[in-house]
């Protein structure tokens, strides 16, 4: 039997990512693999600042209720950040050690690590235990702050230097990343299930023509401004709804409001193809920078496979993608491009379904070779 730890940038919750795609993928193809997926830790102090409510992690529990995987294969680790880590610069040490423990309680002797984190780093520190890493945002390139920066800067020396393989979601992060050592590019995909078949429009989208973005809505990578200036552009028109986390102030929360953009807030993945392709246009408004151009959004592949007409900033994934019904536009032309192509949509059956666009089935398969390397020690 197999085990696998998955230390993830994300929860395994409803809203699903490139990590849960992948390991639901190898599970379902490999019945003796077993997984324990490592959630970011809570931070009820964050929390409280923020006016949600404070928890703690919820430890070690099992995952049952994914399809096509059987019980005790799939289980979930969290813990629990009480402080920021400028004042608790232990606080990765103590993750890493619950780990162990969780590991422990499973009972597995010695489990391969896969590292989407940087901060899985101090796990590997801590065990020895052979590991990949896989890269899919260049965090180096984020705007942080010089004390995060230098975090993630050794972290990501860490990583590099004892993890069997490097592997990179976009060409973009192969040329950074690929200049220190040898990296292995396994892309994005899409779950074409929910695309092949006609789902019926959802009813919390607004009626009427309808330009849609889906994703999380993070400063990161979202151009408020730009988003702003769009949604009022689509005044008379349409309206502009965002689907997915929103993980923004209270002011930031209504200023996009105020503006009349429809924030529909996360839905499950089973449900995003629905959104997608009851559509009119489908927009990516995103900021142009290092950090964005490093990226290979999953919405690149949702939005293919949704058959809609897109306008795009010039950012990676669709200034070069070279696909139909695929608009770049410039911030200072964007939203009057948008309100163009929504002016241009007409009612009618929904349009047909890319079915060329690359799945989860094929990058389950490439992932699944770069774990045989570590699991065989061969180094990249």
């Amino acid at each position: 039997m197999t085990d696998l730890v998955v230390v993830s940038l994300e929860a395994w919750d409803g809203v699903w990512r490139r990590n849960q795609h992948l390991v639901a993928g190898l599970l379902r193809t490999d019945r003796s693999l077993r997984v324990l997926f490592v959630e970011p830790p809570t931070d009820p102090l964050h929390a409280a600042r923020t006016r949600q409510p404070p928890r703690r992690g919820r430890g070690l529990v099992a995952i049952d209720d994914v399809a096509g995987i059987g019980a005790g294969r799939l289980w979930a680790w969290q813990g629990t950040k009480w402080l920021p880590r400028r004042v608790d610069p232990g606080a990765d040490g103590r993750r890493a050690a619950g780990v162990r423990r969780a590991v422990d309680r499973l009972g597995w002797a010695a489990p391969i690590v896969w590292v989407n984190d940087p901060a899985g780093a101090r796990l590997l520190e801590l065990t020895g235990w052979p590991a990949l890493y896989d890269i899919t945002d260049d965090w180096l390139s984020a705007p942080r702050s010089s004390r995060e920066l230098a975090r993630l800067t050794t972290q990501e020396d860490s990583l590099v230097s004892r993890c069997a393989q490097v592997v990179v979601c976009s060409p973009g992060l192969g040329v950074r990343k690929g200049e220190r050592r040898s990296v292995t590019l396994v892309p994005n995909g899409v779950d074409l299930a929910g695309y092949l078949v006609d789902p019926a429009r959802p009813q919390d989208l607004p009626a009427g023509p309808v330009a849609l973005y889906a994703g999380t809505v993070h400063p990161d990578r979202m151009d408020l401004d730009l988003t702003v200036r769009t949604a009022q552009a689509l005044e008379g028109t349409g309206r502009l709804v965002l689907v997915g986390p929103l993980p923004l102030t209270a002011g930031e929360l209504d200023r996009l409001s105020a503006a009349g953009v429809v924030l529909l807030g996360p839905r499950p993945a089973v449900r995003v193809a629905a959104y997608l392709r009851h559509a009119d246009v489908l927009v990516v408004p995103h900021v142009v920078t290092a950090f964005t151009d490093s990226l290979d959004p999953i919405k690149r592949y949702e939005y293919q496979a949704a058959g809609r007409p897109v306008v795009s900033t010039p950012v990676a994934g669709f200034l070069d993608a070279g696909l139909p019904r695929v608009t770049v536009a410039g911030a200072a032309d964007f939203p009057a491009v948008v309100a163009a192509a929504l002016g241009a949509a007409r009612p009618g059956p929904l349009p047909p379904v890319d079915a060329t666009v690359p799945t989860w089935e094929r990058r389950v398969g490439q992932m699944r070779v770069v774990l045989d390397r570590v699991a065989s020690g061969m180094a990249s």
